[in-house]
């Protein structure tokens, strides 16, 4: 393992000095310059502004860096995102923190998220399992509170994943890779314009990926019982009925069958489950954008989109069979069956060079958001235990059927003030309201209801030579909730919380435009803090926890993110990253413990990031991508902590005018390290509490050949 103090140094030395060299000037180099940097477009924001323009943190990865960092799921993107991190809960990721807000696992209840995620403008917050990559064209991840932009499900940060689109000219791409593991998959993708007059147009793909999923399950006989089967199918038209509109259509079909078999007694890759479960995920989704521009002072934008999602998420709640418990008789499962729908509807009037405001100062936005979700959940826990030597006996057998339904209403609005030739005052505000409607199978009934507020206030300041600074503060909310099963006297609901957050920056392009640096420092409350901790009833019983969740606690936050990208020539692109977080609870007092002081789960105190890629005029290219994150805490519940780590993925190959063929190795050093940690008794027959994790992926070598037509 690579957690040594000297390393551990070593690594940051080599990152500060990397970091330092790439911002002095290059006044000594020799070797010719690369080309300029384009600036990106962050289209996940209202006016669709560039990363330079808008006043926050954010780490844009395009389709090129997509497919040489990542091999097939967005959790594998994560380590190159400064302050952003994953709960490893089930099988794929599906719930993040940014900041170290987000939540860690959904086991009943309603959805609430933290964090949002969105996949070609359809809502999948707190279900990102379903965020394959094959023929994706860029992800951006927005970090501190969405006031504005996107309310209650992102006062953590947002997560948008756009899919490749179509091309005003014919052109497509077939992809087949093999790895250890027993892995392979197979894609094709092909796109071009479906009239003469280039007004119509499709994108359309198609994806499978298997692979065993690294454990042994001796007990029976099988080395795929955490097995990965995921198929993914997308399609995308535009369409140009005249010059005043712009109509998109985007569609997904995402079937996530994995297996949910990740955890073993000792902590190691071979698990005894006779019961491996599954974490299953299949949704279908689908958006509309039409943006009209038939007036002259406002252009109008309707974003409707639906989603369907069915999931099985079960497990093996003992982790052992008959032959590992004896004599004891120990056997319990947990099986949840989720259903989600959700229906949105967006407005948005945007002002035109000709409508705007005070002397042509200032733009202006208006816009109305309407989110229906309708979910359902089954959750099932069966089990015994018996032990012979004491005559104790226990059994289980519970069903509990829910049925959770919000709406959403929302209005915003945002103006942007231009201030003398250099400078820009933003301002935004959203209102939204949030009704609900829960009902279960234990007789309880529920509707709270509540108004929240958010919105920003910024300054952004141009500089000569591609220097811009900005200063931002913002307020983020997240709604209310309420607890299920035995809670304490005024447990049953708690408050919404909110987020206020101070962030200034700098972004620059220097070099020619070879070097782009982009800085920021924030500082951020967190007011009713709602904290989620958990209880084991029964220690003979590993599924009889009661979750509650309280606004037991104030948050601050003190942190710093940095990255530098730089092509010092054309064979060469360097980049590395840094983010630094204090995230501590200022005050939080339970029944269970006084954590004042202590560090927030899942927010360690540096992300790190680091790589180069090679690419030699004959076509032969190499990269290297080095990553590291500190220990940090499991949950609030248990004062358990993951350890340092530090992951090298590699890759090289051979790009031809059609095809490149490259070799790949993720985890290279084969690092041993964890992304879910739970503290409690699952040993018969003391039951003695004990850190249980769930390690992650170790090393993996493959190939993968791309043909482009």
């Amino acid at each position: 393992m690579l957690h040594s103090l000297p390393l551990r140094r070593s690594l940051c030395a080599s990152v500060a000095s990397f970091l330092f060299v790439n911002t002095v000037p290059a006044v000594a180099q020799t070797a010719p310059r690369g080309e300029p940097i384009e600036e990106i477009v962050v289209t996940a924001d209202f006016r669709q502004r560039t990363t330079g323009e808008m006043p926050s943190s954010i780490t844009v990865i395009e389709d090129e860096e997509i497919s040489a960092l990542a091999v097939q799921h967005f959790e594998e993107l994560v380590n190159v995102v400064p302050n952003l991190n994953w709960s490893g809960d089930g099988h794929r990721a599906r719930f993040f923190q940014i900041r170290g807000v987000g939540e860690l696992e959904q086991y009943e209840g309603a959805p609430n998220p933290s964090v949002g995620f969105i996949i070609d403008d359809i809502d999948f917050s707190g279900i990102g399992a379903v965020a394959t990559l094959f023929d994706v064209g860029r992800v951006e991840v927005l970090r501190g509170s969405q006031g504005t932009r996107y309310g209650a499900n992102a006062i953590g940060g947002l997560i948008y994943v756009q899919s490749a689109e179509p091309t005003e000219e014919w052109e497509g791409r077939f992809e087949l890779s093999g790895a250890q593991d027993d892995a392979w998959s197979a894609g094709v993708a092909a796109g071009g314009p479906l009239d003469r007059a280039g007004t119509l147009a499709f994108r359309a793909s198609a994806h499978r990926h298997e692979s065993d999923g690294f454990r042994e399950n001796p007990f029976l006989g099988r080395d795929d019982t955490n097995g990965r089967n995921e198929t993914s199918l997308r399609a995308k038209l535009s369409w140009q009925p005249g010059n005043e509109w712009e109509v998109g259509l985007a569609a997904m079909l995402a079937d996530i069958d994995d297996g949910y078999d990740a955890f073993a007694i000792d902590n190691s890759l071979t698990v005894l489950s006779d019961k491996p479960g599954r974490d299953a995920q299949r949704s279908f989704g689908s958006a509309l954008r039409a943006e009209w521009s038939g007036a002259r002072r406002f252009e109008l934008t309707s974003i409707t989109s639906y989603a369907d999602s069915d999931m099985d998420f079960g497990f093996d709640a003992d982790w052992g069979n008959p032959e590992a418990w004896a004599p004891f008789t120990y056997d319990f499962i947990v099986a949840n069956d989720r259903r989600r729908e959700t229906l949105s509807q967006e407005f948005r009037l945007a002002s035109t060079d000709a409508g705007r405001l005070f002397g042509d100062s200032t733009d202006w936005l208006l816009g109305l958001y309407v989110l229906d979700l309708d979910e359902r959940l089954t959750t099932t826990t069966r089990g015994v235990y018996e032990d012979p030597l004491s005559g104790f006996s226990d059994a289980v057998e519970d069903t509990l059927s829910s049925r959770f339904e919000a709406l959403n209403v929302a209005v915003f609005g945002q103006l942007n003030v231009e201030v003398g030739e250099a400078g820009e005052v933003g301002l935004g505000l959203r209102v939204e309201n949030r009704d609900t409607d829960y009902t279960d199978s234990a007789g309880l009934a529920l509707g709270p209801g509540e108004t929240m507020v958010g919105g920003e206030l910024s300054y952004t300041h141009t500089f000569e030579d591609g220097l811009t600074a900005f200063v931002a503060l913002s307020r983020g909310y997240k709604a209310g909730g309420f607890n299920l099963g035995p809670v304490p006297e005024g447990g049953r609901e708690f408050g919404q919380e909110a987020l206020w957050s101070l962030e200034t920056g700098v972004k620059a392009l220097l070099l020619d435009g070879t070097l782009a640096v982009d800085a920021s420092a924030f500082f951020s409350r967190r007011v009713d803090q709602q904290v989620r901790t958990s209880v084991q009833l029964n220690p003979n019983d590993p599924a009889s926890f009661v979750f509650l969740t309280t606004n037991a606690a104030r948050g601050r936050t003190v942190g710093l993110e940095a990255a530098v990208n730089w092509l010092p020539s054309d064979a060469w692109q360097l980049y590395a990253s840094v983010g630094l977080l204090d995230a501590e609870f200022d005050e939080f007092t339970s029944d269970a413990a006084d954590l004042t002081g202590r560090d927030q789960a899942h927010a360690p105190r540096y992300t790190l990031a680091l790589g180069g890629a090679w690419r030699h005029p004959s076509g032969f290219f190499a990269r290297l991508d080095v990553s590291a994150r500190d220990a940090f805490y499991f949950d609030v519940s248990h004062d358990q902590r993951s350890e340092p780590y530090e992951l090298v993925n590699a890759r090289i190959g051979y790009e031809a005018e059609r095809w490149t063929a490259s070799l790949w190795a993720r985890n290279l050093l084969d690092e041993t390290y964890a992304v879910r940690g739970f503290f409690f008794g699952n040993e018969p027959p003391d039951f003695p509490n004990e850190l249980y994790i769930r390690r992650g992926d170790p090393r993996q070598v493959g190939a993968t050949f791309e043909m482009r037509f």
